[in-house]
């Protein structure tokens, strides 16, 4: 199977990066075609399994292609069609290219061209050869839930942390985090961000042993502060650039690393 992990430095030596377009730039595309997949399936009511894996084909894919060759609407609606079908929750093209015609602007549209259920189709084929027909791709989701039968505590804190943890997670498929760490590290560091943010500590949990310092030491080994900071700094800081409340947060998150509030 083929490596779907990258370090930062190929994160910024992308296809588009060569193609002219500066970072801020690919990110901002990124961040609208991620956006644009999970309104489009939460508008056809498609699972966020469906959603997400849409999304993770869509960041693999313009780790090979330019955005100046493939615009990203059009390659996030056949990403959705695509991930429709491995999830088994299949919706028809027209149906897709439908909904994405009620949320984009005729501007934006215009890059389906004529023929828009031809142009995915056409780039599905593209898209299934980029991917290696590597189809099958897991997500933080079903390990925030296999953690969180395992902590011990308050259960309204303990839902309220998960709950939180699950957002940061939908709110991650807008970043390159999927492209650079496994599903189960992203929802370690998530869990603890979003611990941090609503002031649970976890001190116990189900399987605890002594050479368990932390909870997560249980699931991920060699998982440092370090690296849980750098993807919770990620999350934070999208939010920041993206909405008001995101601010606060990361600010929030900033000012626990600042106090020394203390690990989970």
């Amino acid at each position: 199977m083929p490596c779907w992990y990258y370090d930062k430095k190929e994160l910024k030596n992308t296809p588009s990066a060569l193609d002219g377009i500066d970072y801020e730039t690919e990110m901002r595309y990124r961040k609208e075609g991620a956006r644009f997949i999970i309104d489009t399936g939460s508008k056809m009511d498609l699972g966020y399994n469906t959603t997400a894996t849409g999304v993770v084909y869509f960041h693999r894919f313009y780790m090979f292609h330019s955005f100046r060759q493939f615009p990203r609407y059009v390659t996030a609606c056949c990403c959705l069609f695509l991930a429709g079908k491995v999830e088994e929750t299949p919706k028809k093209c027209k149906d897709i290219i439908k909904t994405a015609r009620s949320l984009l602007s005729d501007t934006k549209f215009a890059t389906f061209g004529d023929d828009p259920k031809e142009e995915v189709m056409t780039l599905e084929r593209i898209l299934l050869q980029t991917i290696k027909f590597d189809l099958q791709v897991e997500h933080p989701y079903s390990y925030l839930l296999r953690y969180a039968k395992c902590l011990k505590g308050d259960k309204v804190k303990l839902q309220k942390m998960v709950q939180m943890a699950w957002t940061f997670v939908n709110d991650s498929l807008c970043t390159t985090l999927a492209l650079q760490w496994e599903p189960e590290i992203i929802a370690v560091a998530l869990m603890y961000l979003a611990g941090k943010l609503s002031q649970f500590e976890v001190i116990d949990w189900v399987g605890r042993t002594s050479k368990h310092l932390r909870w997560w030491d249980m699931f991920v080994e060699d998982v440092t502060m370090d690296l849980l900071e750098d993807i919770c700094h990620q999350v934070s800081y999208f939010l920041s650039s993206d909405l008001h409340t995101g601010i606060l947060i990361h600010r929030t998150f900033l000012e626990c690393m600042n106090d020394g509030v203390s690990d989970h």
